[in-house]
């Protein structure tokens, strides 16, 4: 195969997976033929065209009534074939439930993927006024959001400075504009002192965040737990109880993850009671 037909080839398959990763960002209330397009920055008709090659696999598929897309049946099936592999994911899954429920915020399960990281999973709780800031399927960089922030801060200092340098033209968009280098470094190191990550607002106005790293027995880092919610709800009387509850759970996922069978009852887990503190409602 010529060189020419080869790279048009790969670039095919690389906007075809960047368009299936905003997809799945938009989740369950589906992407519109226009955001894909001005998110992937390509043409119209080009992604019309890989939507389509998206669709006849069964990795999207149109809704008829709204014409918004959604992840179809088969990327369901190779995500469920991967879960093993990624047991973080499954391992978390009660203590986001229990961490919803007794902050009564959004909880968040995030993991790394290269100098950026992935939020696997959101679980909301019953507060009525909700952070929408993230959504299962998003990605940015390390150190954008308190789960980003958690993991970043679990890096050796060396490999903090390569990611800010890979990522400068990333940083440089409008959107991530409050992360600067001087800004990622002080929030590392408050991070490392504080035990748990703290984000006020800098990605979005009036969302705030607190997050904190699931490490394995090496000290390795698996993920994180976060917790977002409106400005009001994690101040400063207030977010040492969230950081608590982000702590346990973090401690429990570990533990679970470190078991030889892995995280495998998770019916189980999920029916045991949670030793959480009272829940109480601090507006700072």
């Amino acid at each position: 195969m010529p060189e020419r037909a080869q790279l048009s080839g790969t670039q095919s398959l690389e906007r075809a997976i960047g368009l299936l990763r905003l997809v799945a960002g938009h989740g369950g209330r589906g992407a519109r033929l226009i955001d894909l397009t001005q998110h992937s920055r390509l043409s119209k008709p080009t992604v019309h065209r890989l939507l389509r090659g998206l669709e006849r696999q069964g990795l999207v598929e149109q809704d008829r009534l709204s014409e918004r897309y959604h992840l179809g049946p088969e990327a369901f099936v190779i995500g469920s074939l991967a879960a093993d592999r990624y047991g973080v994911h499954r391992a978390a899954l009660p203590s986001l439930f229990r961490l919803a429920q007794a902050s009564e915020d959004t909880a968040f399960l995030s993991v790394r993927r290269g100098w950026h990281v992935a939020c696997l999973h959101r679980e909301e709780g019953p507060f009525p006024i909700r952070s929408h800031v993230l959504q299962a399927g998003d990605r940015h960089p390390l150190g954008v959001g308190a789960g980003s922030l958690a993991i970043l801060a679990t890096l050796p200092d060396d490999e903090i400075e390569e990611m800010i340098a890979a990522c400068a033209p990333e940083f440089a968009e409008e959107r991530y504009r409050s992360f600067t280098p001087e800004i990622l470094r002080a929030s590392v190191a408050r991070t490392r002192a504080e035990g748990f990550a703290f984000n006020p607002g800098h990605l979005t106005a009036g969302s705030w965040g607190a997050g904190v790293a699931i490490l394995d027995r090496q000290g390795r880092c698996e993920g994180a737990l976060s917790i977002a919610a409106i400005d009001g709800r994690l101040g400063d009387a207030r977010r040492p109880q969230i950081a608590a509850l982000l702590a346990a759970e973090a401690k429990r996922v570990s533990e679970l993850l470190a078991r030889p069978s892995g995280a495998t009852n998770i019916a189980a887990t999920l029916r045991r009671p949670a030793a959480h503190p009272a829940r109480k409602q601090n507006h700072d």
